[in-house]
């Protein structure tokens, strides 16, 4: 499907800017988009030789973007310490898996002072450590932020209204991804709570797939509206007790998020869903997904965590049996209608169970 025809990108507010992006999947791919068409120089490093030749001559990543073309001053490559070398800042969307290992191995060449962003949402098993959480250790020297929300990498290319959330302690790493990124249709939004915007970002992954699985079995829309703000609680309790600020639920990282991967086929958690609903196996599910579904990971360490710390999660408990064990979406939705009927909001009134 070909691009909108829509005007181009607002002109940066500033010159030119060296940036790398790290990672040649669908969302890397999206913001080396943004990045260029802004009018910045982008170096987007990759593993795969075949990637960034097809990058470089043809303009296109056609395992992840098949629709989208390059534009502007992308240069691919393999080099990672060509990438970052000269870049002022750093956009991170390497998979959560493979995210520490690539971090330590090329810790080196990354500078002090430099701005990096982790764009990727998952957990690291080891510590239940976020991305962010990989960098400090990793990277001390470096100027850390988050950026999530709910952002198809899908529509990014097609230029369609969007709105982010980068998340940072430091202003000025705020202010400068704002001016990186921000155009006629991408609007960065801040936060401080970096922890509570990145953790958000993981959990939603969860709910999404619970989602997929409801309107595989076509439960009514009441049902619906019930499992995605029941899951809204239950992340947002799970993330209190880890230390995030509540409030950050209520924005775009948090019920935006949210709200797009739990009802939108674009969204991989979903297809995992309803796959799943549809009486797939989950690794032929998988398979036919073709790309990482951070769910299915999230899910088992969650599921861990929130046994040690004794956090109320009906609903991922209830994924959880779906998928390792014999019990229905039904049976799920059965338990929360059978549970205590508690408080509507999180935090307002005290929880009894």
């Amino acid at each position: 499907m070909p691009e909108k025809q829509t005007p181009g990108p607002a002109a940066p507010a500033f010159q030119q800017q060296q940036v790398a992006v790290l990672g040649g999947g669908s969302f890397g791919s999206a913001i080396a988009k943004v990045l260029a068409e802004n009018g910045h120089t982008v170096h987007f490093w990759m593993r795969d030789e075949q990637q960034v030749a097809e990058i470089r001559e043809q303009g296109t990543n056609t395992r992840y973007m098949p629709d989208a073309r390059f534009s502007g001053d992308v240069r691919p490559t393999t080099d990672f310490a060509a990438a970052v070398g000269d870049a002022d800042t750093v956009f991170v969307a390497i998979p959560s898996k493979a995210f520490r290992s690539v971090i330590t191995r090329y810790a080196g060449e990354f500078h002090e002072g430099q701005v990096v962003i982790s764009l990727t949402k998952g957990i690291e098993r080891q510590g239940f450590k976020l991305m962010s959480e990989i960098l400090q250790e990793e990277i001390p020297k470096s100027r850390i932020g988050v950026l999530s929300g709910p952002n198809l990498a899908a529509e990014i290319v097609q230029r369609d209204f969007t709105a982010t959330v980068i998340a940072a302690k430091d202003p000025e790493v705020r202010r400068r991804v704002q001016t990186l990124l921000g155009c006629e249709y991408l609007r960065v939004y801040a936060n401080v709570d970096v922890y509570g915007v990145e953790l958000a970002g993981a959990l939603k992954n969860i709910y999404a797939i619970i989602a997929g699985l409801a309107a595989a079995l076509e439960v009514g829309e009441n049902a619906k509206a019930m499992l995605v703000t029941r899951g809204l609680a239950e992340m947002s309790r799970f993330a209190v007790s880890m230390g995030a600020n509540p409030m950050t639920f209520l924005g775009l990282a948090g019920v935006g998020d949210l709200m797009v991967t739990c009802t939108s086929s674009k969204s991989r958690n979903f297809r995992i869903g309803y796959a799943l609903g549809r009486g797939a196996k989950l690794a032929d599910a998988v398979r036919q997904l073709g790309q990482v579904a951070e769910g299915i990971y999230t899910l088992e360490l969650v599921k861990e965590k929130s046994d040690d710390t004794g956090v109320y999660m009906p609903l991922a408990q209830g994924l959880y049996d779906v998928i390792y064990g014999d019990a229905s979406i039904s049976s799920v939705i059965g338990g929360l209608m059978a549970a205590a009927q508690n408080s509507d909001v999180e935090f307002i009134l005290p929880r009894t169970l």
